[in-house]
């Protein structure tokens, strides 16, 4: 560090920027090895080129004034087959050598991944600057060579230019080590480009985690390009609006999905990082927004503090939730009412129970949404036992359609079906149609449980019933107490054929199933030792295979408790318990 440096106090220079968070070093090379001295002293010297310096004369140099430190952990599977050659991204792989933007013959999941530039978080996880910075220009030549001139659709997508942007930004020294003084100029165009690009399309992106991220690469451009004064402001008041659209009072995110809120909260915790790399205090709405969704994420994560596997998401590891929630510096405790969002939460000595209490998301505001309106998973410590399928939209993409389609039913969830039928219907072209509009919702705490009430409509129409459901949780956190009814709809009652119903609880993969001698129960045993007693009244019991898809989008071979009977037409109801029996030591 330079002498300059120290005498200004707290490791900042004369404009400003914490020396090592800039692009371009400006302290000494000690420590480096030879190679990497006079790789430097060239990067320097190749910088300040008159023939540089003309092609980018301007009103402002075009440069990135400084480095954003990217608090977040990247995939570091994804990033060892990159060093390896092979652009990967749930279960699909491309060669890098072989990739051709021109003629993609890949999935629009990965296009997402290959064109937001994400892959540079994941291959700087595993590899130093001078391992990782090869792959990642041969990576954006080959993007610059199809998509820096010419405005293309899926590439040009405004919510995509805006990750692509906080990823260039964080990861800049691996795109621009280069001594080629043509490559780095098209890459600083390219950016200035997309920039420019954003400010007319960042509000033309569906409400929700996408204008999120198109207003995050406004404000990410106002902030490192130079004479960005006037696109900061601009961008503010723009991410202001993208929240208020998105973000729910208590935190939820549009879409009602959990991993679009852990993304959301990425986001814009990386954001505000770039703030920290100018030195600049970032507004108090983004403050704000984050003191909400962290509790709002929090309560919709199991006692392994993974995610839940709500609308189609997968179970997210708690490493990585507690490597978000501390990046974001919120300390919060789980929300256990989150009333707008649509999940309720009850946890009482390590058992921990989550319900989805709304209808689902509106197609609009979310594709893939799934017709899981009040269904629950629930957990032990850190044991899964009662779960949903998930994986709908995170499985891996090697899975044919027909199956991650089927993964958004009812059947799919620990629910209550109704003649084998979505309680929101899906139609095939993925969109979801009819079903539940109107909700009611109670919930009591009392000294010995706490306990939720709620009701839904969604075969009112179809087939003339109200379906209820009672869970009840004890304080010691040993008994999960329900009940299932379903009850004429107003104006629908009367004489008729008996509804037939099933019950179906969905269990973990690790939960081993055992069937009770009276037919009526099961003994359900976990890894640690830990057993559960299941019994049921009003429905008959039978075990059957399911699927749970995991933390890597694979699915595995489960099972499920099915409760199965026929509603009268003046109504019916099942009632259900599971009490843990055994605790491991």
């Amino acid at each position: 560090m330079s002498s300059g440096g120290e005498e200004r106090g707290a490791g900042a220079s004369a404009d400003g920027i914490e020396l090592g968070k800039r692009l371009i070093r400006v302290g000494g090379d000690r420590g480096l090895s030879l190679a990497d001295r006079i790789s430097e002293k060239l990067f320097r010297l190749s910088w300040r080129t008159p023939i540089h310096a003309l092609r980018l004369r301007g009103r402002h140099p075009l440069k990135l004034i400084a480095v954003t430190d990217d608090p977040f952990i990247g995939d570091a599977a994804r990033g060892h087959a990159l060093l390896a050659g092979q652009l990967s991204f749930r279960g699909e792989s491309h060669d890098v050598d072989g990739l051709d933007p021109a003629n993609p013959t890949w999935s629009a999941s990965f296009a997402t991944y290959f064109q937001s530039f994400a892959w540079l978080r994941d291959l700087s996880t595993v590899s130093t600057r001078q391992q990782a910075a090869p792959v990642a220009e041969a990576l954006m030549r080959k993007w610059l060579t199809v998509h820096a001139a010419k405005v293309t659709d899926p590439a040009w997508r405004a919510d995509l230019w805006g990750r692509r942007l906080q990823f260039w930004a964080a990861h800049a020294p691996l795109i621009l080590s280069s001594t080629d003084l043509v490559y780095r100029s098209d890459v600083l165009h390219a950016l200035a480009r997309g920039a420019r690009h954003l400010d007319r399309a960042a509000d033309r992106v569906p409400v929700g985690v996408a204008r999120i991220a198109a207003w995050c690469g406004v404000l990410t451009a106002g902030l490192m390009i130079p004479g960005g004064d006037p696109r900061r402001a601009f961008g503010e008041s723009g991410l202001a609006r993208a929240l208020v659209g998105a973000i729910s009072r208590d935190g939820g995110i549009t879409g009602r999905s959990p991993a679009a809120l852990l993304d959301a909260i990425q986001l814009l915790t990386l954001l505000r990082e770039t703030y920290a790399a100018r030195r600049i205090e970032p507004p108090a709405f983004l403050a704000d927004a984050l003191a909400r969704m962290v509790p709002a994420l929090l309560g919709v994560c199991h006692g392994d503090r993974g995610l839940a596997s709500w609308q189609g998401g997968i179970p997210v590891s708690g490493d990585v939730i507690d490597q978000t929630v501390e990046a974001t510096g919120v300390r919060a405790r789980p929300l256990r009412q989150a009333h707008e969002w649509g999940y309720q939460r009850l946890a009482q000595q390590g058992t921990v129970l989550i319900m989805d209490a709304a209808p689902p998301p509106v197609t609009r505001a979310m594709e893939g949404g799934c017709a899981s309106t009040l269904a629950f998973e629930f957990s032990d410590g850190a044991e899964r036992i009662v779960v949903s399928c998930g994986g709908a939209l995170g499985a891996d993409l090697r899975l044919p359609k027909a199956l991650t389609e089927g993964l958004r039913t009812t059947a799919a969830h620990s629910t209550l079906i109704v003649r084998d039928s979505n309680s929101t219907a899906i139609h095939a072209d993925g969109t979801l149609g009819r079903g539940v509009v109107e909700m009611e919702l109670s919930r009591n705490e009392t000294d010995t449980a706490s306990r939720i009430e709620a009701s839904h409509d969604g075969y009112a129409r179809r087939h003339g019933v109200i379906h209820r459901r009672t869970i009840a949780l004890g304080t010691d956190g040993r008994d999960v107490r329900g009940e299932d009814s379903l009850l004429p709809a107003a104006k629908r009652g009367g004489k008729g054929a008996a509804v037939p119903f099933a019950v179906r609880f969905h269990l973990h993969p690790a939960v081993e199933a055992t069937p009770t001698a009276d037919g009526a129960g099961a003994l359900l045993r976990t890894r640690s030792g830990t057993v559960w007693q299941f019994r049921a009244r009003g429905g008959t019991l039978t075990l059957e295979e399911s699927i749970w898809v995991d933390g890597k989008g694979i699915p595995r071979e489960t099972q499920q408790l099915v409760l199965t009977g026929d509603a009268l037409s003046g109504g019916s109801s099942v009632s259900w318990l599971f009490h843990r029996a055994h605790k491991s030591s």
